[in-house]
């Protein structure tokens, strides 16, 4: 993926990835996370290896769609938004990784061109009650395009090394 990942606007973290952990995570916290732009070629290649469907590869085809046009794959849009948000969110050095994403929903198509930004919000931070060196944080994570149209949001669960165990 070759997506072009624009300036980072970090509005409220006081710490970098690189030093964030568990505790740096505050419910309610909202960010913007930066931008992503994506091509036209980027969305054919992504489709032709991972989502073939016509409105995904096809121009003329997708032309006559409802779409009007290519558009990128949900699952590419996705991949787009885990890029920002794994660089400029999530922790560099407590990730313990993720039981999954909850409610995706794609309410409009990203086109060719399209430059989305990512928001992300601290829905929930707590201390795992199993095991005390890391906690849990779900995220509601929105990308919008660049009139600011949703494109995506979901929310996603990570588990995190808290910085100083009980």
């Amino acid at each position: 993926m070759n997506g072009r990942v624009g300036t980072v606007r970090s509005d409220n973290f006081a710490v970098l990835p690189e030093e964030r952990y568990f505790e740096d995570y505050k419910v309610g916290n909202a960010y913007n996370l930066g931008t992503i732009t994506v091509t036209e070629g980027e969305i054919i290649e992504f489709a032709r290896r991972y989502d073939p469907q016509d409105f995904h590869l096809d121009r003329a085809k997708a032309a006559a769609s409802e779409f009007g046009g290519i558009i990128a794959s949900g699952w590419h849009t996705i991949s787009l938004a885990m890029r920002v948000y794994v660089e400029h969110y999530l922790s560099h050095v407590a990730s313990l990784g993720s039981p999954g994403i909850d409610n995706i929903q794609w309410p409009n198509p990203v086109k060719p061109g399209d430059t989305m930004t990512i928001r992300a919000t601290i829905l929930e931070a707590r201390p795992s009650r199993s095991k005390p060196d890391r906690g849990i944080v779900r995220t509601r994570i929105e990308g919008v395009n660049q009139k600011d149209e949703p494109v995506l949001t979901m929310t996603a669960v990570n588990f995190l090394r808290r910085r100083q165990c009980p």
